[in-house]
């Protein structure tokens, strides 16, 4: 069946100019993974090749026999991973409770506090007064630091308060009329009805807590609390990690040499490659979420 019967040559000429667009897209988004990808399984003289990489062509797996040896990586999985875990129930639940405070219209002032919740999009405490805040209440150098001051994200509160208020009022009245509580009704009820939302706030959430590393950077100061993100800064930016150097030098190295691109490759794709791993779980409830919150309003 053709796809273009009944369109005019201008909208044809239109579908195919949005193929090609999109196309490209496709192609300038996957080029820098197959890149790296095939780096990782190149041998190191090859990885220093410069131009093109799209499959290796010395296939090797010594990059990852190398990179799985290291100490740090393990170490930031463990913290990345109660992070991500943790944060994003954390996070998903207090949105939860404060979009669906924000969708009843009986709530008093909604107005005036809806707007002053969105005006923290625009503007914020600052890094300096925000780090003395955490330095106060005794959160520096803990793992909650990686996840308190994220909590919140407006932007996302806001799109699921939307999904709340589509949801029918029917459905509240009778549940008030069988004698539940705000509580009761959000847990028991509108949580389970708002499985698309969730799902795709929690893939916003996941992604973004497991990628973050600037709160990392400037709250924590125990190696043994690093996360993923700031051993890739140190190994791939500082060039050198001292597991690295400890590993070249069994080997018969020098632990002053640079890290070989293949190692950084490999260490790149372990580190990756979970996280993408979480998409095809939640994937049909994504593109339904983030429609029916964006526009309710």
């Amino acid at each position: 069946m053709n796809p273009f019967f009944g369109m005019s040559r201008g909208e044809v000429a239109f579908q195919y100019f949005i193929i090609v667009v999109i196309s490209l897209l496709c192609i300038t988004t996957l080029y820098p993974f197959i890149h790296v990808l095939s780096i990782s399984f190149s041998s190191a003289s090859e990885a220093i090749r410069p131009g093109i990489h799209l499959y290796p062509k010395e296939f090797t797996l010594a990059a990852y026999e190398k990179a799985v040896k290291l100490e740090g990586i393990w170490t930031g999985f463990e913290n990345t991973i109660f992070r991500t875990v943790v944060g994003t129930f954390l996070s998903v639940l207090a949105m939860s409770v404060g979009a669906y405070a924000l969708s009843k219209k009986t709530l008093p002032h909604r107005g005036f506090i809806t707007m002053a919740i969105v005006l923290t999009m625009f503007f914020s405490g600052g890094l300096i007064p925000t780090f003395l805040l955490m330095k106060d209440i005794g959160l520096y150098d803990t793992r909650l630091a990686l996840i308190i001051p994220g909590l919140y994200n407006t932007f996302y509160m806001i799109i699921m308060r939307n999904f709340f208020m589509s949801l029918p009022d029917e459905l509240e009245e009778a549940a008030k009329i069988d004698g539940a509580h705000d509580i009761r009704i959000l847990i028991q009820l509108i949580l389970p009805l708002s499985k698309p939302i969730l799902a795709t706030i929690s893939i916003w959430v996941a992604v973004h807590l497991w990628n973050e590393w600037f709160n990392a950077l400037i709250y924590i100061q125990d190696q043994s609390k690093v996360v993923l993100q700031i051993y890739l800064r140190r190994l791939i930016v500082e060039n050198m990690d001292y597991d690295l150097q400890q590993l070249m030098l069994q080997e018969g190295g020098s632990a002053d040499q640079a890290v070989p691109e293949s190692i950084k490759a490999a260490v790149l794709m372990i580190v990756t490659v979970p996280i993408l791993l979480v998409y095809p779980f939640i994937q049909k409830h994504f593109v339904k979420g983030i429609m029916v919150g964006s526009l309710k309003g």
